[in-house]
């Protein structure tokens, strides 16, 4: 079973709802949107069954190794905003992902990413069955493999991160089924984000960035974070708001080792808004450290973060 909620007393209730009846097996609840507003002299009813194959491709699979409760089915939402097509049922796209996790005793979910993909391109054809193996990524036609590769590339993603926020480097497995996807992806003309060569913002180099032992202390700072700051801060906020403070500490560290990485971007296109809100209320000296360290390593967001001081 997985740990998504790992306290004595939910562990007891869901014990008693495994007992009464079966696990959902899924492991995601997500909100699946396709839009195709700058498409024109096409058939727009094609993206509302593409929209409702993805959603299903996402929802009715089997991701994980554990079994989840519906309680612990992971929040998330997939936006394919199709932005051209290049003829014979195929189309450019962007991917915006976004997932949560909740927040212990609170009505409030953290983000756990936030990143938008700029490098889609797929085949689709009206009712065409999105197929997927971790065994065999691509099909006969790369294009039509690519949109599955990539969703399921960031289902793993998504777990990884999940999963790493509840014991500490718990997500390796889905990081390595990301790497997977990554080593075996769909090459052609017009694929592109799978390649180390192809930029320094990709699939390839946020797997990378996951499983590379430069990085290993964001792991633990994924643990820290969420488990021992966030979910510790309903029973005492400054201790929560202390943990969360030496989390960036740690983050400084790998940011001096390997700056402008694109873990770390990732990390903080999920966290500045919460960052922002949870040093808002601290105490000035720890807020003017806190203002200086995010200045450093969110350098886009740096004039919020020079707000708080």
């Amino acid at each position: 079973m997985h740990s998504r909620f790992p306290y004595p007393i939910l562990l007891a209730a869901i014990w008693v709802l495994l007992c009464c009846r079966p696990v959902q097996a899924q492991e995601i609840r997500a909100n699946v949107t396709v839009v195709a507003n700058q498409l024109t002299g096409v058939d727009k009813k094609i993206f509302t069954t593409l929209q409702t194959a993805l959603r299903e491709f996402l929802n009715n699979r089997h991701w994980a190794n554990d079994a989840f409760t519906p309680a612990e089915r992971i929040e998330c939402n997939f936006l394919l905003n199709v932005t051209g097509e290049t003829g014979n049922n195929s189309y450019k796209a962007t991917l915006t992902v976004q997932a949560t996790r909740p927040v212990f005793n609170s009505g409030y979910a953290t983000s756990l990413l936030n990143i938008q993909d700029n490098n889609v391109v797929f085949r689709y054809a009206e009712f065409q069955p999105l197929e997927f193996s971790d065994t065999r990524i691509v099909s006969n036609d790369p294009l039509a493999s690519n949109l599955t590769a990539i969703v399921a590339y960031y289902v793993y993603i998504i777990l990884g991160m999940d999963y790493d926020s509840f014991s500490p480097r718990g997500g390796d497995v889905y990081f390595r089924k990301a790497l997977n996807i990554v080593n075996n992806a769909p090459e052609g003309k017009d694929v592109a984000g799978w390649k180390a060569f192809e930029g320094q913002r990709n699939r390839y180099w946020l797997q990378d960035n996951l499983l590379n032992a430069k990085f290993l202390n964001f792991h633990d700072v994924m643990y820290q974070y969420h488990r021992l700051g966030l979910d510790k801060m309903y029973e005492d906020v400054n201790k929560g708001r202390s943990t969360i403070m030496n989390c960036l500490n740690l983050l400084y560290a790998i940011h001096q080792d390997i700056p402008n990485s694109m873990l770390m971007q990732t990390f903080f296109s999920a966290k500045s808004d919460e960052l922002q809100k949870v040093f808002s209320k601290a105490m000035p000296q720890e807020k003017t450290r806190a203002a200086e360290l995010l200045s450093q390593l969110d350098v886009p967001n740096a004039q919020k973060y020079q707000q708080m001081k």
